[in-house]
């Protein structure tokens, strides 16, 4: 019994490709069911909750700041946790806590059952369904072609987060927002057992070697056969060094990128959380302003490309030109008075601000390896979560204080330039004793 029970859990599916794409797409799924609780999808279907209700506007975005917290204080738990566990118990897990955080904020009727609900399932399922685990998925099974799928993994986020927000805002209008998360609820239940059957925590645990490669020697230098399958050499396939996250966090490198990761953080949300009523003010219409706006989201979709050029010019060279690019287009912003304009720093300030956050973990994974790279990403979380919560209350103080959007926008452009100096002493860092 006890045999074909453990059979039975490890069975996968005979696929005709590599088995790291049916993980990254089955994480991806749970993403999407994750969203919904995402600032950018509460945000945009805030309108039938306050309706209904009769509560402010600012009562909702206080519950999104407050979870968006929450979730950067859990990060490095939960970094840890994916390192060591993977994420076939993680996200199941974490689904069950969201799917029952949705069912519950079905029923919310006063705003402390409201903001329960949604701080415990925001701070869980950011980093295990959203962040941390997903992007460690993207790591852990590849290797080759690794830029390319950390910039898929990052681009899911946004695609599916505007989805959703189509899909919750259609069940709302016709049946109420109640369930619209009801309908979150059942989804995420409903992916919790083809997560947990079919989920791995690395190719190793298939018998493969990242990008799907097939141990070929098998037995060691004593010509003892070897088990694991993370002890085999291929050919053309030198093994990757992984860093600890104290050696990580010894290096000068690390804290360029994580310093570089806040600014970045800051200075997108600044301009995104600013730009709807800047437009209205130089006399562009709501409904062209909110077009901009969305553009710019989900233009993220850029990061794909950024993915490809980042396997010839390095992550790294990428990442400065896309911080010059974004510091360019927020001096472009004090210029912008028309519809045309408008759209074309939409574009171009959504494809370099958006892919910023891919290439900072990308050259995490080029030069710290795999093997922690969950949880150095997760030590980045407190950070990161405050220079989220930061961004649009600095970039409405600057705009009171000053009287004016244009030191706003120059503002955050000499915030990116300043990240640029820190990329530029970025580079590789000499590996540990230990590697010798």
């Amino acid at each position: 019994m006890g045999k074909t029970l453990k059979n039975l859990l490890n069975w996968r599916p005979p696929l005709p490709f590599y088995y790291g794409w049916f993980v990254l797409a089955l994480s991806s799924c749970a993403t999407f069911a994750a969203t919904g609780s995402s600032q950018v999808v509460i945000g945009g279907v805030q309108d039938f909750i306050f309706e209904d209700m009769g509560w402010t506007r600012s009562t909702i975005a206080l519950a999104a700041t407050l979870g968006t917290w929450a979730s950067g204080l859990l990060s490095p738990i939960v970094g840890k946790l994916a390192d060591k566990y993977g994420p076939r118990w993680l996200m199941p897990m974490g689904l069950i806590i969201a799917g029952l955080a949705f069912f519950f904020l079905s029923g919310a009727d006063s705003v402390l059952q409201f903001y329960v609900a949604y701080v415990i399932g925001r701070a869980i399922s950011n980093p295990v369904l959203i962040g941390i685990v997903p992007r460690t998925i993207a790591v852990n099974f590849f290797r080759r072609k690794r830029n390319i799928v950390v910039a898929i993994s990052s681009t899911i986020r946004p695609v599916t987060g505007a989805i959703n927000i189509m899909l919750f805002s259609l069940v709302a209008s016709r049946s109420g927002w109640r369930i619209g998360f009801q309908y979150l609820g059942v989804l995420s239940l409903l992916l919790v057992i083809p997560l947990l059957w079919l989920l791995r925590r690395s190719p190793e645990d298939i018998g493969l070697l990242p990008d799907g490669l097939v141990p070929l020697v098998p037995v060691d230098s004593s010509g003892t056969e070897v088990t694991n399958p993370s002890q085999v050499q291929n050919i053309g396939y030198l093994p990757e060094f992984s860093w600890t996250v104290r050696e990580a966090f010894r290096t000068r490198t690390l804290w360029c990128i994580a310093f570089t990761a806040c600014i970045g953080t800051i200075a997108s949300s600044s301009v995104g959380f600013s730009l709807k009523p800047y437009l209205l003010e130089v006399s562009i219409s709501q409904t062209q302003a909110a077009a901009v706006l969305s553009l710019g989201t989900v233009l993220a979709l850029g990061n794909v490309g950024w993915g490809f050029l980042a396997d010839h010019i390095t992550p790294r060279r990428c990442l400065i030109v896309a911080l010059i690019i974004a510091a360019s287009m927020d001096i472009f912003l004090v210029y912008v008075n028309t519809l045309p304009t408008a759209y074309a720093f939409a574009v171009i300030w959504g494809v370099s601000s958006g892919s910023i956050g891919s290439l900072e973990h990308m050259m995490l994974a080029q030069y710290y390896g795999r093997n922690s790279y969950g949880s150095i990403l997760g030590s980045f979380g407190p950070l990161q979560t405050l220079a989220l919560g930061l961004g649009p209350g600095l970039g409405a103080l600057i705009r009171d204080l000053s009287g004016s959007y244009n030191i706003l926008f120059i503002s955050m452009a000499l915030l990116y330039v300043s990240a640029i100096g820190l990329i530029f002493f970025a580079k590789e860092p000499q590996l540990p004793d230990r590697a010798t």
